[in-house]
């Protein structure tokens, strides 16, 4: 009735070749250059329930406490519409709190949203 779910994000560079690669022949490997383009960053976001052997990922273009909220507000929504309560078990980064729904939502959906989440920190340097 009230799932475990583990959150955690972490931004990611996209890099592109620099140089094509030269494909693999008969007995020659792959042969790749270590130069690349910077393409900018992402952030990815991960929500698995460990229980049930489940996982989602998410890529947003940034990490901010308006991300957040809309990726806890499509898990409540979407993929939990039925459960009660979701405990939540994530680090203790400054966008992850119930603040960041109000500040992403009006009042009464932030509430909503606010009052099925159960919200569990991992200890610092534990995440």
């Amino acid at each position: 009735d009230c799932p475990v779910i583990c959150m955690d994000e972490e931004p990611y560079q996209l890099l592109d070749e620099a140089r094509q690669p030269i494909p693999m022949k008969l007995a020659k490997p792959r042969r790749e250059d270590s130069e690349y383009v910077r393409n900018g960053t992402c952030s990815i976001f991960i929500f698995t329930e460990p229980l049930m052997g489940w996982r989602h990922v998410a890529v947003r273009e940034q990490r901010t406490r308006i991300d957040w909220a809309e990726q806890v507000k499509e898990w409540l929504e979407v993929h939990y519409p039925a459960v009660p309560k979701i405990k939540l078990v994530m680090d203790n980064l400054n966008t992850h709190s119930v603040a960041s729904l109000y500040q992403a939502f009006d009042p009464e959906t932030a509430r909503r949203l606010a009052k099925r989440l159960e919200i569990h920190y991992t200890p610092k340097h534990g995440s």
